[in-house]
């Protein structure tokens, strides 16, 4: 189904029907004049839609995955970890550091489906019915280097003040002490094993969501069920491959909580993977893949119908 962009206009002239040529876009293809400004508010819907639904199970994931943890921070799994967490320190701590994702993931999201659009369109990946494999694993690519710069020490603060045992009360305390204690670099000290994570993770995603959401609809008009779907599979995909690197990640951005020495001094991300190797085997790097998965196939399925509700909407706005 598309969206017609010029109707068909007839126009006689000396009797003879002359018709002009009609313009036509694809739904999954931006209009012309659809600004940068409603692109990017798309995003930002789509992005603090995701993050602030799913943040109790983002919690849970980081003290799953944090190496050598206190004592009362050790659980046994997924139903184990939010009944121990509820029953100790209290429902609302399942929301602790959210206020740092709700900031950041607006400003980081508006820029992620940008450039995705940007780059989708510049090579390709609107064009017909065709898969466009390389058109979108290079657009989530693109998106994901130029949002996790923005975002990474967002998730810094977060994750510090997700663990068990977290002394930090506010943003501005936890940036303030890790600044004071650690320098500028530790907000980025992640960072390009953020990106060995979320590049690979972006482009596996994207590909798979191009290619389902064409399959299950083809004919690419707007249709919910079709991007729930297709953002569910595909995030499910995407973070279950890249499930070590995501371990390796939280170590890094949680190093100046741990009690291991080692950890603590953990630099770059392939220190931090031979400690995990060597602490707990090579089961160390799955170490939060069922609540990883669990979190990232209703993440990827709210932020996917998020942005495109918002599409849609700006679409028919400029229609109308």
């Amino acid at each position: 189904m598309s969206v017609i962009a010029d109707e068909a206009i007839l126009q006689q002239t000396m009797g003879d029907h002359a018709p002009v040529a009609v313009e036509e876009y694809e739904y999954e293809g931006l209009p012309p004049n659809f600004t940068l400004a409603e692109n990017m508010a798309a995003g930002a819907f789509a992005g603090i839609a995701e993050h602030t639904l799913m943040y109790p199970f983002d919690l849970l994931k980081t003290r799953l995955q944090v190496i050598n943890p206190s004592p009362n921070g050790l659980y046994t799994g997924v139903s184990n970890a939010l009944s121990t967490i509820s029953k100790a320190e209290g429902v609302g701590s399942l929301w602790r550091g959210i206020s740092s994702v709700a900031l950041g993931a607006g400003p980081a999201h508006a820029v992620y489906f940008a450039t995705y659009e940007a780059v989708k369109q510049a090579m390709g990946g609107n064009m017909g019915n065709e898969h466009h494999p390389l058109a979108a694993a290079t657009s989530g690519a693109c998106a994901t280097i130029a949002s996790d710069a923005l975002m990474n020490p967002f998730d810094v603060i977060k994750q510090r003040m997700q663990v068990h045992g977290s002394v930090y009360r506010s943003i501005a305390q936890c940036t303030r002490t890790v600044y004071r204690n650690e320098g500028l670099a530790a907000f980025y000290v992640s960072y390009p094993t953020t990106l060995c994570m979320t590049v690979p993770f972006t482009a596996l995603q994207f590909t798979a969501y191009e290619s389902l959401s064409k399959v299950i609809n083809p004919g690419k008009g707007y249709d919910p069920i079709t991007h729930c779907t297709s953002g569910a599979l595909a995030g499910a995909f995407a973070a279950g491959l890249t499930t070590p690197l995501d371990v390796i990640k939280t170590l890094l951005q949680t190093r100046g909580t741990a009690r291991d020495v080692e950890i603590r001094s953990a630099k770059g991300l392939f220190r931090a993977a031979a400690i995990i190797k060597q602490q707990h085997g090579y089961a160390g790097f799955f170490r939060g893949l069922r609540p990883r998965i669990i979190t990232t196939m209703p993440s990827t399925a709210i932020c996917w119908s998020s942005y495109e509700m918002a599409k849609a909407y700006f679409i028919r706005h400029q229609d109308d």
